[in-house]
């Protein structure tokens, strides 16, 4: 009488990344890889000055959408921990927010920082 009352419990089974071919595990790679070769150039040219960071705030390349405002703002010159950290708290945004995620506020105000 007592068995009919007992629920079975399943164990809790963890969601899986679906199957993926070794030809979609590489090209997936492949992007990945390509957008940390750019992101770096990217880097290399905001700190020698080739890129303004304006610019790149206010139409962001593709391979910059998912980049941490924060890393980017690392690469600018006279720029390190403390003043990127200040920087974002002022305009209220997040230090893993990223690039693609920034709002049209958040945007704009922390472009406006930097016309100061």
């Amino acid at each position: 009488m007592l068995d009919s009352c007992v629920s079975v419990m399943s164990p809790k089974t963890q969601a899986q990344a679906p199957a993926r071919s070794l030809d979609q595990r590489m090209d997936a790679l492949r992007r990945a890889n390509e957008i940390r070769v750019r992101r770096a150039q990217l880097k290399k040219d905001l700190k020698e000055g080739r890129a303004r960071v304006e610019e790149i705030l206010k139409r962001p390349p593709d391979y910059v959408e998912t980049a941490k405002v924060f890393d980017i703002l690392m690469a600018v010159p006279k720029f390190g921990r403390v003043k990127a950290a200040r920087f974002l708290n002022q305009c209220r945004i997040s230090q893993s927010k990223t690039v693609g995620g920034l709002s049209d506020r958040q945007r704009a105000e922390l472009i406006g920082l930097f016309s100061r």
